[in-house]
């Protein structure tokens, strides 16, 4: 692995999101564990936290951002889609205990994949044993997973085990305004409410259509309004 200061990226397609920060996630009632998220980045407070929720709840932004506050601290970092990995042996995770903060991202994708649970299950032991920081999310907690391993249960349940709460349509609307902001759009209340009521309330496919909207209004020179909306989403 690299030595550099930067969040660890294999040279396997996976990278970080730049725009996935703590910055700009919508914290609704997810104070706490954002809060944990943070400290963990940076090597303070719990080495060990599991974070759950539904799909869209923001689980994997918020691991990627705990990999992008790290950065700052010059602490190495990776970050670990399991669901991507797969296709690879799970030899991968040997020397990732090395690191200063390891984040392994939708932990249900190994259940029953024999080779893979044990591999997590020593990757527990071996990070424990070097003092890093390990960080998994998953959509549900940690004994609702069909992990066989009964060892590998019980570290998933070493340290913090926090629920991560969907956002209601309120939060929804600030966060869409939020990250139009930082894109340099000027949002409406009502647009952003418009958005978030005739769309699939899905976080994921709204911050889609917010890209979408943000490359259609630049190359037609307009504002993102109701009337631009429909007339792009042919609503």
């Amino acid at each position: 692995m690299k030595s550099a200061n930067a969040p660890q990226q294999l040279p396997l397609g996976v990278s970080l999101r730049d725009d996935a920060r703590f910055e700009n996630y919508q914290i609704g009632s997810n104070g706490l564990v954002c809060a944990m998220l943070r400290q963990a980045a940076v090597r303070e407070g719990e080495s060990f936290l599991y974070i759950w929720g539904a799909q869209g709840s923001g689980c994997s932004h918020l691991l990627q951002a705990a990999c992008h506050a790290a950065e700052p601290r010059k602490l190495t970092a990776v970050y670990l889609p399991l669901n991507e990995l797969l296709n690879l042996s799970p030899v991968i995770l040997e020397g990732m205990e090395h690191l200063d903060l390891i984040c392994v991202d939708n932990v249900e994708a190994v259940s029953g994949k024999p080779e893979w649970e044990e591999a997590l299950f020593h990757l527990y032991n071996r990070i424990r044993q070097e003092q890093n920081t390990l960080i998994v999310a998953a959509n549900s907690a940690p004994r609702q997973l069909e992990i066989q391993l009964p060892d590998l249960v019980s570290r998933l349940s070493w340290g913090a085990v926090f629920n991560v709460a969907a956002l209601n349509d309120d939060d929804k609307v600030q966060a869409i305004q939020l990250r139009a902001k930082i894109r340099g759009i000027d949002l409406a209340e009502d647009v952003a409410k418009y958005l978030v009521h005739h769309a699939s309330r899905s976080m994921n496919d709204l911050c889609l259509m917010l890209d979408r909207l943000d490359k259609a209004s630049l190359m037609a020179k307009r504002k993102v309004t109701i009337p631009f909306i429909k007339q792009e989403m042919g609503w």
